[in-house]
């Protein structure tokens, strides 16, 4: 019999359609999701800014902490991280005052704790400190009710870094390239994500796999698809983010793609993923 002509997403999943979320008539406590994958270049960064601009969009306050050494992330929003009060300062207790790092960015409702190459020197100070894979979840707690979610752009590894960024967040989402060695490395954070809620933080969840730079018009990336939807089933987001020249531009401009380029068709995938994860009940 001849298979029906419903529409299927890159999933292979039929395609849905999410709902505009409500207005919220108040803000916070703030959801704390982590943004990891030890494998760099996965498109953590682009997906932390842009899901932070889509949500900001409907109405939700976001707090980004980066959270990697390199400072792509305060760099794409066009935040200054030298000579400021960095994530860094705050974990070492050289600034006890978490709002004292806090930034504006140029969007509305976006909000940055920025970070530098100091970070890189932070898990050899942190090491012999007493419940050192807590630091990041103290720093972050006097602000939590302030926002509806904060967003941590983690570091591309595993370390001690990584592992305050799953003791401090509710949720993690992973950004998976659709390529084949992205995926060897999943289950190594799947494993590291278990042993987090094993032994800190018993209410951690994995929120979603999000499949990045995902060319539809390779076979690979769609057998590479295939493969994640057989391992890891509904974690897969239904929301698959191309492949774009867009992103480095809005980087460049210090704001996220949905307000660089609204109409793209990106930001309008960045906006089927912030409303993916409030329907999921991820974000408020």
């Amino acid at each position: 019999m001849a298979k029906s002509a419903e529409k299927l997403a890159p999933t292979g999943r039929p395609v849905r359609e999410f709902p505009e979320p409500p207005a919220l008539k108040s803000h916070g406590p703030a959801r704390v999701i982590a943004l990891c994958n030890q494998k760099g270049g996965v498109g953590k960064t682009t997906t932390t800014i842009s899901l932070g601009g889509a949500l900001a969009e409907y109405g939700r306050t976001v707090l980004m902490v980066d959270f990697d050494p390199q400072g792509a992330l305060s760099a794409g929003l066009g935040v200054n991280t030298h000579d400021t009060t960095t994530i860094y300062d705050l974990l070492i207790g050289r600034e006890k005052d978490v709002r004292k790092a806090i930034q504006p960015t140029k969007v509305a409702g976006i909000h940055v704790i920025p970070a530098n190459i100091d970070l890189s020197a932070a898990e050899v100070h942190l090491v012999n400190e007493v419940a050192r894979e807590q630091i990041l979840a103290r720093v972050l707690k006097p602000v939590l009710d302030d926002y509806d979610v904060v967003l941590i752009d983690c570091q591309p590894s595993l370390g001690l870094l990584t592992v305050n960024a799953l003791t401090a967040a509710h949720g993690v989402l992973i950004p998976l390239e659709t390529e084949y060695f992205a995926l060897r490395g999943v289950a190594l954070l799947i494993d590291t994500i278990d042993k987090v809620r094993e032994r800190l933080n018993p209410s951690i969840r994995v929120d979603g796999i999000i499949a990045t730079m995902f060319d539809a018009r390779t076979l690979h990336a769609k057998e590479v698809m295939e493969r994640v939807v057989e391992a890891f089933g509904d974690t897969v987001m239904d929301t698959v983010i191309g492949k774009t020249v867009k992103f480095p531009d809005a980087s460049v401009a210090g704001v996220p793609i949905t307000e660089f380029a609204p109409n793209h068709a990106s930001a309008k995938t960045y906006r089927q993923l912030a409303r993916e994860l409030i329907a999921r009940g991820s974000i408020a």
